[in-house]
């Protein structure tokens, strides 16, 4: 069962956007086009929240916005109250001390110490060497890294790299950290480090954390809160386990599609029809949580139903902790079948969606 959502009020929220637009003007050969369209969207404030979306959909405009390298061409986006689109050059650099930034390619310099580029923001802001090393020091401590603070980037690994730049985000103790992409360039096994320490530092300092990507599997480990943006709208939003389990806009379903246990093999995906003829059987997707997660659905169901049923793909995982199970099955879509199923679906609590049916 689905909790009711309910968007942060502007006092509870970290980031407010308000009724905001983005346009850009035609350059050289490309023409006009809008990235944002009226978005509004509350962040909470200490919560993880993912913003996903394709290519192109308007994510990575929507978080330049929140530290002022771009501004909004209407609306209003504001951190903490303070509306970004009216600061100043002075006021931006006050605002980037308050927000930091991770990035997909690091962003670091080779010249550089480990130790040189987490202390860099804070030589740029004026602080003296003792200060710096007080601060950079447990940083390094915080992300791993406390051997490895003479040495290059060019010496690191990948996930080394962008623990350098996770410390260098939380060396002006930020309130809220951005996070573009942060894993798109990793490997599997870096990434989870890299999410357990995200949501380390989001527990033990209270940061709040705003996650642009295009990797599902990232939201589903990470997030609490997710938006889903689609040509510069906002379709859809809530708790991360909610959407991820009751996905109700086109956009968010097919972004969802390749999770492991959703994506049909192509041989059953093609022969999908929309409507049974005689003879056909239904493909249905379960979805099932906490308790139900744990049960002999499979066996219970073949006995309920009492005729052959397929199982095409399926998988138990966990979403924001909770026990999440999907099951694509497929059993005779004749009018007796179908009508024992949907009984048995209902009695135990199972999400159904019909896909399709196939000969």
């Amino acid at each position: 069962m689905t909790t009711p959502y309910s968007e942060p009020s502007a006092d509870e929220a970290a980031v407010v956007f308000d009724a905001v637009s983005k346009r850009f003007a035609a350059s050289g050969e490309s023409g006009a086009f809008t990235a944002l369209d009226n978005v509004d969207l509350n962040v909470g404030r200490g919560s993880i929240t993912g913003i996903i979306g394709r290519s192109g959909a308007g994510k990575s405009t929507l978080i330049r916005l929140v530290n002022g390298l771009e501004k909004p061409s209407s609306g209003k986006v504001l951190v903490d109250g303070v509306d970004v689109g009216a600061l100043d050059e002075a006021g931006l650099r006050n605002l980037r001390r308050s927000v930091g930034m991770i990035f997909q390619h690091f962003n670091l310099l080779s010249s550089r110490t480990v130790f040189g580029n987490v202390a860099l923001p804070l030589e740029i802001a004026g602080m003296d060497r003792r200060a710096i090393e007080a601060r950079v020091r447990p940083l390094l401590d915080l992300v791993g890294l406390a051997d490895k603070h003479a040495r290059y980037p060019a010496e690191l690994s990948g996930g080394q790299k962008q623990r350098i730049g996770i410390a260098r985000a939380l060396a002006t103790e930020p309130k809220l950290l951005l996070s573009d992409e942060a894993t798109s360039a990793l490997d599997p096994e870096t990434t989870q480090s890299i999410l357990e320490l995200l949501k380390r530092i989001n527990a033990e300092l209270g940061l709040t954390v705003l996650l642009i990507t295009h990797e599902m599997e990232v939201v589903k480990a990470v997030t609490s809160d997710v938006a889903v943006i689609d040509k510069g709208e906002i379709v859809e939003r809530g708790h991360t386990f909610d959407v991820f389990t009751h996905p109700k806009h086109e956009t968010t379903r097919a972004l969802l599609s390749g999770l492991p246990g959703s994506k049909l093999p192509d041989a059953v995906a093609r022969g999908l029809k929309p409507a049974a003829s005689a003879g056909d059987r239904a493909v249905v997707r379960l979805t099932f949580f906490g308790a139900t997660a744990e049960r002999p659905l499979v066996s219970q169901l073949i006995k309920s139903v009492g005729a052959e049923v397929n199982i095409i793909a399926g998988t138990i995982d966990e979403i924001g902790g909770k026990p999440y199970g999907s099951l694509v099955v497929a059993y005779a879509a004749d009018a007796e079948t179908s009508g024992r199923a949907e009984r048995f679906f209902t009695e135990n609590g199972l999400v159904t969606e019909v896909l399709g049916y196939v000969a």
